[in-house]
């Protein structure tokens, strides 16, 4: 496993290397400093290409059998976003036509689909596989917009992924431990450069990516093994998919589209009115997290205890960002 990690390592980080300079020598993929944008929270020209390393360090999945299962719809996953970095922008529908494809496809070659829902809930199969292109499709996109300050989705990503690896331990399940393995050292290899000094950014492609393979494996496991709850894996992702939710709901009241961006976003009030500093407001928001994640790890097999998770989450959520956005009125 060490050694999956480690080439997975290696690969992104040097390809990202190489990204990074022919990035700036042919001002490729440059995410400008001088364009308004209200996630922008950087002052130097940076590519936003990071997807790039990741996915090249990714094609070690074909030397696993299921991880060659997953490499078409992975790909198709980041073609979704890359456009985008290169600043020639896909419509909205067309993104989400490509993942719901690379979803399909994925949960066809994978049997990923999840039917029990935990505390007495199952659903018709069919069902099952709508439920979870749904889930697939939105993680793929709760990823993407948590993506705003350095470190923070990468590292929310890599938590996410040592909850799958212990729960993979403790089933014995050593195919997915070298697929998480391959996934964590790969992401790991952007990590290091994003976090604390914001050498290159994740991207789009980067973040559906992402998003979309934590999705897979999650859906995976709780489709896999009955003692391991759906809720489990929702909790582990209760931050960004919460973002999402909240987002929708905080603009649709103001008579706002829920597509267009704003900068009331949590990760950005807390970077305005806690961290004032854009790698703290990163570390904050994953120590914020890690203790919700802990939790459902160790209780990956009760429903109710994830539930609990689930709602605590969204009552402190909710608790710190109305003191965080009547601070910043006042002010």
């Amino acid at each position: 496993m060490l050694t999956y990690f480690l080439l997975a390592f290696i690969i992104s980080f040097s390809t990202l290397l190489l990204v990074i300079y022919y990035s700036h020598k042919h001002t490729l993929f440059i995410d400008c400093e001088q364009e308004e944008k209200p996630q922008k929270f950087h002052d130097t020209p940076v590519p936003r290409a990071g997807g790039i390393g990741i996915v090249v360090a990714l094609m070690m999945l074909s030397f696993i059998p299921f991880g060659l299962k997953l490499i078409p719809s992975v790909l198709l996953a980041f073609v979704s976003g890359i456009f985008e970095d290169f600043h020639n922008s896909l419509t909205p529908r067309i993104r989400i036509i490509m993942q719901v494809l690379a979803a399909v496809i994925a949960i066809w070659l994978t049997h990923s689909v999840v039917t029990y829902l935990g505390l007495g809930i199952t659903l018709p199969y069919i069902v099952g596989v709508i439920f979870s292109i749904f889930a697939i499709v939105g993680m793929s996109n709760a990823i993407n917009i948590i993506d705003g300050f350095n470190g923070l989705a990468s590292g929310i990503v890599l938590l996410i992924l040592a909850s799958f690896a212990y729960v993979s331990f403790l089933h014995h399940n050593e195919t997915l431990l070298e697929v998480i393995s391959i996934v964590s050292g790969a992401t790991f290899g952007f990590f290091v450069l994003v976090f604390p000094k914001g050498k290159i950014f994740l991207g789009d492609g980067g973040a559906y990516l992402l998003g979309f393979i934590v999705a897979l494996l999650g859906i995976f496991l709780a489709g896999t093994y009955e003692n391991v709850s759906p809720w489990y894996v929702l909790a582990l992702f209760i931050y960004p998919v919460w973002e999402v939710i909240f987002s929708i709901i905080r603009k649709t009241y103001i008579g706002r589209s829920p597509m267009q961006p704003d900068d009331y976003h949590f990760h950005m009030l807390v970077h305005r009115q806690l961290a004032k500093h854009n790698p703290l407001t990163a570390l904050l928001i994953l120590a914020m997290s890690a203790p919700f994640m802990l939790y459902a790890t160790l209780h990956a097999q009760c429903s109710i205890c994830n539930l609990g998770v689930v709602v605590w989450f969204i009552v402190s959520y909710l608790g710190l960002y109305f003191f965080l956005y009547r601070k910043e009125k006042r002010s």
